[in-house]
């Protein structure tokens, strides 16, 4: 690890003393900082917010929109506790799990399982949690600081997931380790590249969505689980869920299996509507109209 980032990793462990509820505090303080700036984030968040609550009136849309900004802020915030405690000392905020049965089924039958992981809640202390289930590789792309990987494989230790770039050959070795019973772990909500998705509804309106999951799902016969950890208030820890995933989802059809893959985030979404990442432009894409850009201008 290079020395600046072992600085910061002694920092971590620093801040990581503090309480949860205080790092959420100034967590909280962070997202009404950046509200007051306003900016594209807040932009893009009020626009997908009108998208997707569009009965909301003017007070409730500006309401909802201080509740998700707060929580963005939380989102930033805890990662110095779970990232400077420990992965064994975080997972002691875990206060309950919901459907930990559908896991522990999944991967008795042997047949492989797909984590579906939107970008909702506190992402970095799930990966925690299932690793410590079983063995799992994660699909994802190297930060563009190289030097974060040395930090992550540190502050991860034994509990970090394999890294699997993604590439051909990553893919590849995402079909095997399933082939082989084991589990992988997924954005489904990532926007993919142009020309390598599906559009499909989103919260009824078009978006692009990634194949890949779908296609591993239906080459496979794997089991998907959709999955998060959800903020509790009060800075009182975490409530790990696992739903099943919609019918559909690994239909031949890519449009069938992409509305359903949506609608399983949905399903989550709507169990932490607020600490779902609402700032990402999920609406745009080659061949549809961006909300994002005509609203600005």
């Amino acid at each position: 690890m290079r020395i600046d980032m072992y600085l910061v990793y002694l920092l971590l462990r620093l801040l990581a003393l503090l309480p949860l509820r205080a790092l959420h505090g100034i967590g909280s303080g962070l997202g009404r900082l950046l509200l007051w700036r306003g900016g594209r984030t807040v932009h893009n968040t009020a626009v997908n917010l009108r998208i997707v609550r569009p009965q909301l009136d003017q007070t409730a849309q500006a309401a909802l929109l201080r509740e998700v900004m707060v929580e963005s802020g939380k989102s930033a915030s805890e990662i110095v506790k779970v990232w400077g405690a420990g992965a064994e000392r975080a997972l002691g905020l875990v206060r309950e799990v919901r459907g930990e049965a559908l896991l522990d089924a999944a991967l008795a039958a042997g047949k492989g399982v797909i984590i579906a992981a939107p970008h909702l809640g506190c992402w970095e202390l799930l990966n925690y949690w299932l690793c410590r289930k079983t063995p799992m590789a994660i699909l994802y792309r190297p930060p563009r600081i190289a030097a974060i990987e040395g930090l992550l494989r540190k502050v991860r230790g034994a509990l970090a997931p394999e890294q699997v770039r993604a590439d051909g050959a990553g893919v590849r070795t995402l079909y095997k380790r399933l082939a082989a019973g084991g589990t992988v772990g997924i954005l489904p909500d990532q926007k993919p590249r142009a020309g390598e998705g599906q559009i499909a509804p989103f919260f009824d309106r078009e978006a692009l969505t990634m194949v890949l999951l779908p296609r591993l799902a239906a080459r496979t016969g794997a089991t998907v689980l959709y999955a998060f950890a959800e903020r509790l208030p009060q800075g009182a820890g975490y409530r790990i869920h696992l739903l099943p995933a919609p019918q559909g989802l690994a239909d031949a059809d890519l449009a069938v299996a992409c509305a359903a893959l949506n609608r399983g985030v949905q399903d989550c979404v709507e169990l932490a509507f607020a600490q779902y990442q609402w700032q990402y432009k999920r609406y745009s894409a080659d061949g549809l109209i961006s909300p994002y850009d005509r609203e600005q201008g």
